[in-house]
């Protein structure tokens, strides 16, 4: 079974996306799909990035934390919101600090939005960003738009049925290239 970590990437107050990443934890789980590991920024608060997590002389131990599970995962799920067209510093912040982590890591996007985008405009930006940073990015994306009328406060969804119908394809295409993953290290 594989191990996926999802990164809930905001740390606002008041935050949404976060019931996305609730959402999928729940689905995975409760399909018996893999073991889940939730990486909620807001519960680890980084300072900024000021050095790569390999060359920091006394790094802290929530980061060292943080980047063993990266590291365990086969594949991740990054849930973040759009803000202004971008993704929050504190997903940028932890991608940055783990240039390593990140080489050939099967990882997944949602996006998330109260508008009517599902903010598609920071796909565009985040996939560019781990890119650079040599992950393996999946093409399935899952933007959710309207979020406060898609999911209530603990990641239930309105529509269930809908949304585990097209939750199946974004996680198949993440476990495909998990597999593919492990075929071409063999």
């Amino acid at each position: 079974m594989p191990q996926i970590a999802i990164i809930s990437s905001s740390v606002r107050t008041g935050r949404n996306s976060h019931r996305v990443a609730l959402y999928f934890k729940n689905y995975l789980e409760e399909n018996k799909l893999a073991t889940v590991e939730m990486l909620d920024l807001n519960k680890y608060n980084f300072p900024l990035f000021n050095e790569r997590l390999r060359l920091q002389k006394d790094p802290p131990d929530a980061a060292l934390d943080f980047a063993e599970k990266i590291k365990n995962a086969d594949g991740v799920i990054i849930v973040t919101p759009e803000y202004n067209g971008g993704y929050p510093a504190s997903l940028k912040n932890v991608i940055d600090l783990l240039y390593d982590a990140w080489y050939h890591r099967p990882v997944a996007i949602s996006t998330v939005s109260d508008g009517n985008f599902g903010g598609a405009q920071v796909i565009t930006s985040l996939q560019f960003t781990l890119w650079k940073m040599r992950a393996w990015t999946v093409t399935a994306m899952f933007p959710v738009p309207r979020v406060r009328e898609t999911f209530d406060d603990n990641g239930n969804p309105v529509d269930k049925a809908a949304l585990d119908k097209r939750t199946a394809n974004f996680i198949k295409e993440l476990f495909w290239c998990i597999e593919a993953k492990k075929r071409m290290m063999e």
